[in-house]
């Protein structure tokens, strides 16, 4: 069976997926992860941690996708039209949002993982094991949809206007660039790459990530109306 993908939902998909994996959230949790097995074990523990923990990510947000995919696939057009402009809205609030953060960063209202749950990471970083990095990618995948949930909802509503296997498959391409940058990350620091210099780029590039990503959310928002009122059909 040969998957049927439209060129411009795949563009949209890719696209949506490189801005949504330079994020600071998915990437800080890494960094933080990393400092720590650094600082306790040796790399090739560090590998082997940090690639479970990416898998579980890749896996949870995969599942979480097919799951609310195929949920809003089922609901009647009619019902998911209104719902289409609903969340359109709240992508583009969401997208303001983030590009406030790009003048004022962490100042007001941002999308961000609460302080709280910050704070309980940190705790579960200090007694790591294999079933706790499982716990935690899958913690993680949880709590940072904040950072990540407007992006992956549009593209769900998206692709929900034609759940079949390209969609599967486009899902499965939207995860494996999201988890990228975590990936490419742990590798440079195996080729000895300081993670200090990592966390500096973070620091310095966080702000132009929430541009990015707001800009991307405001037209997300809009494809999502524009869907909804029959302006525009990827299908």
């Amino acid at each position: 069976m040969v998957a049927d993908i439209s060129l411009p939902t795949l563009g949209t998909v890719l696209l949506t997926a490189a801005v949504d994996s330079i994020n600071p959230c998915a990437i800080g949790v890494l960094i933080l992860l990393i400092s720590t097995l650094l600082a306790t074990k040796n790399k090739h523990q560090m590998l082997k941690y940090a690639s479970l923990y990416i898998l579980v990510v890749y896996i949870v947000y995969f599942s979480a996708g097919i799951g609310l995919t195929a949920f809003l696939a089922n609901i009647p057009q009619s019902i998911v039209e209104y719902i289409s402009i609903i969340v359109g809205g709240i992508v583009v609030a969401a997208g303001l949002v983030e590009i406030k953060d790009y003048f004022w960063y962490g100042q007001g209202f941002s999308l961000m993982i609460p302080k709280d749950k910050a704070k309980k990471l940190h705790g579960m970083m200090q007694n790591l094991s294999l079933p706790t990095v499982i716990f935690l990618g899958a913690f993680v995948a949880a709590v940072e949809l904040p950072c990540t949930g407007g992006p992956y909802l549009a593209i769900t509503l998206v692709l929900s206007q034609s759940f079949n296997l390209s969609a599967i498959l486009l899902l499965a391409i939207y995860n494996l660039i999201f988890v990228l940058p975590l990936v490419i990350i742990v590798a440079l620091v195996l080729a000895g790459y300081k993670l200090h210099r990592v966390k500096k780029w973070k620091f310095e590039t966080r702000a132009y990530m929430r541009l990015a990503t707001g800009i991307l959310l405001i037209g997300l928002g809009w494809l999502l109306i524009l869907i909804a009122n029959g302006t525009i059909n990827l299908s």
